[in-house]
């Protein structure tokens, strides 16, 4: 990704892939987001507190956001059936939103799931999360009736994206 000097920009931001670097970060940023608006749950810990084990070992993917060395966003996606991926913690820091690093992450996610092979990434979400809810709008998720099943007790909104072939 080209580098800019512009501060209020993502221009500056490159997107990379997990790490173990990144574990503490990948933790803390999305920690705080949902100790913020939620409680955190016991699905939450497993991934959060095992990234590796929880996301990656199974097939799955973590996408950092950086900005000169230091960790300001991710996103995840993790198997949840044939060709299928869950988009989760997503996450920006507080002082960084606003400069598109959703955008970059989720440009970032999809192209990462179509290398994966998956036709569908769905994921869930909190009607309270606006700005969340209209970033993934803009890049194609619609809403689908929620699942029951959930492990989040938060989800109140289930949005799914359909991969068509890059050359359609």
């Amino acid at each position: 990704m080209e580098m800019s000097k512009d501060p209020d920009s993502a221009g500056s931001i490159e997107v990379v892939d997990f790490s173990e670097r990144w574990a503490d970060d990948f933790a803390s940023l999305n920690y705080e987001w949902i100790e913020k608006f939620f409680t955190i749950e016991k699905h939450d810990r497993e991934i959060l507190d095992h990234p590796q084990t929880a996301v990656i070992d199974p097939g799955g993917k973590i996408l950092m956001a950086v900005d000169n060395g230091k960790a300001v966003g991710t996103v995840a996606l993790i198997p949840a059936g044939d060709l299928v991926l869950e988009l989760i913690k997503m996450a920006v820091r507080p002082d960084h939103q606003g400069r598109g690093i959703g955008d970059l992450l989720i440009e970032a996610s999809i192209a990462s799931a179509r290398e994966i092979g998956a036709i569908i990434v769905f994921l869930e979400s909190h009607r309270s999360l606006g700005p969340a809810l209209n970033l993934y709008r803009k890049h194609g998720f619609v809403e689908t009736p929620i699942d029951p099943n959930s492990l989040y007790a938060r989800a109140d909104i289930r949005m799914q994206l359909a991969l068509l072939p890059q050359d359609m």
